[in-house]
């Protein structure tokens, strides 16, 4: 089977970046930049491109594993994940948090046939690359790798054997523990940390989408009997899917991955469940006290959507307007004009429950009263006028090149492929896009300004100087104080 071909339907030669190399450009006509507008350096094209992309082959396995090839032959290599729905952070024990992390960050560290070291010295030797991970918050875990094609066969042994039978050394734990704290304690002084982890706090509550870390203490109450019992319990191939993209077919892909992971029975449990988090009444500061700092770190942001609202697309027009680059009118503003930082910057974040959108940027103390007035006001701005006829231009102009330029790898591609899996999106979701997005209007973006962005519930976090910084924000509203541990304070 030959190598995956992107479809692109173009009136005109669309020149998306001035990095592309000779190869890559479609061939030239006479006039290249006709009907094409200049921004900047960058000429971007007025015209409207059409995708469709590459459909990999899909198999439902017996153990309920789904299973997504994406063949390329051009280079004799192949990239594979796998998700494991149910064994990422939001399900953590209440008072355990992070141990879904440190279960799969310590899956590589030794299984009943190899030490950590073998495992390190077999990869080696295949110039191949594996891993595991699961974010403190999110649904699912991973276990990925990449490898030559001819030695593909080999590491899927080495990734059954971590992915199945891993034993967790007590030695690999003590490491992984004092590498882990020196860690977590570095985090833990930067404003910016600071401020992400004071934001999860306050809009999702006690939802565990406002873990942003895991804590020391949990970190030191994991023991070699906890890891083992998360693994055991929450990773079952029920729900999982397997990707994989290169130079390999489906019946090899399956042959392969029945023989390897053949012993990773089905467990019969339902899809893990995942809920929205508790709404968020009334607008409030909250300040974080880092002394002597010579700027202010602000987050302003609400809860949003989940990743399948039908306003995801319109939403994303209206932030990349706002705040979602450098073309942006949070940067065009607070750095361009005012040259109160260095940029700044808003987006959403969407997973299968109800997410978040926020905007943050750092700024100098003196100046942290007119910067987050003038965020405030960019929000009420695109509220209450219409953006123009060119900023809309050219937010969708961008998103849909952002877009087409992301299809360049089979394995980018294939991630599209997994995100209709995760999601349940329609077989052509990503076929559409770019008519979803050419199709929103300036009145559909004012109207997700106005409905999503209500400053009667935005919450407002600053991390600075206590001295320099307190009075401004009380300016503003009710202010809570807190140290760098999140413990409330006294700032009168």
């Amino acid at each position: 089977m030959r190598a995956p071909r992107l479809r692109l339907v173009l009136t005109t030669t669309l020149f998306l970046a001035a990095g592309l190399s000779a190869q890559q450009m479609p061939p030239q006509p006479q006039s290249p930049t006709k009907g094409v507008v200049k921004k900047g350096k960058v000429p971007v094209s007025s015209e409207i491109i059409k995708v469709k992309l590459p459909k990999p082959a899909e198999a439902d396995l017996t153990n309920g594993m789904h299973l997504m090839v994406l063949e390329d032959h051009r280079l004799p290599q192949v990239s594979f994940t796998i998700y494991i729905p149910g064994a990422g952070g939001y399900y953590d024990p209440a008072d355990h948090p992070g141990l879904a992390s440190f279960t799969a960050a310590l899956m590589r560290e030794g299984t009943a046939s190899r030490t950590s070291d073998k495992i390190s010295q077999e990869l080696e030797v295949m110039a191949a690359s594996l891993n595991a991970t699961a974010s403190v918050s999110g649904q699912e875990a991973t276990v990925g790798g990449s490898s030559l094609s001819n030695q593909l066969d080999h590491l899927f042994d080495l990734t059954a054997d971590v992915l199945l039978h891993p034993s967790f050394p007590d030695e690999e734990l003590t490491r992984y523990k004092q590498r882990t704290r020196q860690f977590l304690t570095q985090t833990r002084a930067q404003p910016g940390f600071l401020a992400q982890e004071m934001f999860q706090r306050v809009v999702y509550g006690s939802h565990p989408a406002s873990r942003v870390l895991a804590t020391i203490p949990a970190l030191d109450k994991t023991t070699r009997d906890a890891l083992v019992d998360f693994h055991r319990t929450h990773f079952v191939p029920d729900h999982a899917a397997l990707a994989i993209s290169g130079d390999i077919s489906m019946a090899d892909a399956r042959k392969l991955v029945e023989s390897r992971l053949g012993a990773w029975k089905k467990a019969d449990v339902g899809m893990p469940a995942v809920t929205d988090p508790m709404p968020i009444s009334g607008s409030k500061i909250y300040f974080i006290a880092r002394p002597s700092s010579v700027q202010t770190n602000l987050t302003v942001g609400l809860q949003a959507i989940e990743r399948t609202s039908p306003d995801y697309d319109r939403l994303q027009v209206m932030n990349r307007i706002l705040g979602g680059g450098p073309t942006g009118r949070l940067f065009l503003h607070l750095r361009e004009e005012k040259g109160y930082t260095y940029g700044a910057y808003s987006g959403l974040t969407t997973p299968l429950h109800r997410g978040d959108w926020s905007a943050s940027t750092s700024v100098r103390t003196e100046v942290t009263e007119p910067a987050l007035r003038d965020l405030l006001a960019e929000i009420n701005q695109i509220r209450d006028q219409p953006v123009t006829d060119e900023e809309l231009a050219d937010a969708r102009r961008s998103m849909i090149a952002s877009f087409a330029l992301s299809l360049e790898s089979p394995q980018t591609l294939l991630n599209y492929y997994v995100t209709m899996w995760r999601y349940k999106l329609p077989a052509d979701y990503f076929d559409r896009y770019a008519d979803r997005v050419s199709a929103v209007t300036k009145d559909q973006v004012r109207a997700m300004a106005q409905k999503y962005l209500d400053p009667a519930r935005l919450q407002i976090v600053a991390v600075g100087d206590p001295t320099k910084v307190v009075d401004v924000l009380k300016k503003l509203g009710e202010v809570e104080s807190y140290d760098a541990d999140g413990k409330r304070i006294s700032t009168q």
